[in-house]
């Protein structure tokens, strides 16, 4: 008997590849996709396409209908925002909207997609796991606010209604098909362009987002309702990232590494600019807060729990300049 899934997000980044796993592993795919959004990424797919928005149910409770599994991926994820309110309503709202509606409709069972942005942070620079200590309070911006009460309102419904998820918290995915992009695609496709002349010390943990994808699967067959999952990949400073796309492309790396402090002021002009514009900032200060801490995390759980595994950094960073070459951003 074929299944059928019910996926937000697969016009997105993540969503496309969690999209192309599950159509691999046999899942009849209804996604959910807002009218007029981009959908490059939902070409050549066999998908039934429900158009409808998270925060109105009723534009695609009828297609919940006759689901057996629910993947939650989408998200408004900008690190900078004119609209706070806009995006708390997408991430939580939307979130809990979609959450009661796929109760109601009998899913049995659910992959909800958070974030580690949601995760506390080791302040000595060691990988922070799925237990490391993390308050409202610790949250920098309106994206990891939202994305905190987002998968705080998921736990809740886990405990008070016995809602039967599990949730994925992805690291920094890179690879192909990014097509917006996302902000540390844009790091990929400045440095190949020459736009990156000094780095931060700040640090990531990169992974494939093919491998995200998979994590999504395993966790939907091996995850235990109410656990979290980091996805993760390689911990990498940013001037090994830096380094690692300058080899593959044949360039040298910056050289100079500067303070957060000292790009403060730009942040600052950036998002003024912004908010006459409309246009996203390139540097944001909620972003260089968050960059004077190493953001490294450990995927120790997933790989002992559910079979995880990820490939080396440099082949998702490959992957990733290769598909940005290919589609002309460069």
């Amino acid at each position: 008997m074929t299944t059928t899934t019910f996926l937000t997000g697969a016009t997105g980044f993540i969503g496309a590849a969690v999209a192309r796993t599950l159509i691999n592993k046999g899942h009849s795919l209804r996604v959910l996709s807002r009218p007029g959004n981009d959908r490059r990424n939902l070409a050549g797919l066999n998908v039934s396409i429900i158009e409808g928005d998270l925060l109105k149910p009723e534009t695609y409770q009828h297609a919940l209908a006759g689901c057996h599994n629910l993947f939650h991926v989408a998200a408004d994820y900008r690190l900078w925002v004119p609209d706070a309110r806009a995006m708390h309503d997408v991430n939580i709202q939307g979130t809990q909207n979609l959450m009661l509606a796929a109760q109601a409709a009998g899913v049995q069972r659910i992959v909800y997609t958070s974030s580690v942005a949601t995760l506390g942070l080791d302040k000595t620079g060691q990988s922070a796991s799925e237990q490391t200590p993390s308050s409202l309070d610790d949250m920098i911006g309106v994206y990891k606010q939202s994305k905190y009460l987002a998968e705080a309102a998921v736990m809740d419904l886990i405990k008070r209604r016995q809602l039967p998820a599990v949730i994925v918290n992805p690291t920094t995915p890179i690879g192909p098909r990014d097509v917006k992009p996302t902000p540390t695609g844009r790091i990929i496709v400045d440095a190949v362009k020459g736009r990156m002349p000094a780095y931060v010390d700040t640090g990531l943990n990169i992974v494939h987002v093919d491998d995200v994808a998979q994590g999504h699967w395993l966790a939907f067959e091996r995850g235990k309702i109410g656990e979290r999952y980091i996805l993760g990949g390689d911990n990498l400073a940013l001037s090994e990232i830096l380094g690692i796309i300058a080899q593959i492309d044949g360039h040298n790396p910056p050289k100079i590494k500067l303070p957060c402090k000292a790009i403060y002021p730009v942040a600052l002009l950036m998002e003024l600019a912004a908010r006459l514009t409309g246009c996203e900032p390139r540097i944001t200060t909620d972003a260089l807060r968050m960059a004077e801490n190493k953001m490294y995390f450990s995927s120790t759980k997933a790989e002992r729990e559910l079979g995880y595994q990820a490939r080396p950094a440099h082949a998702a960073i490959a992957d990733a300049i290769s598909w940005f070459r290919g589609e002309g951003y460069f």
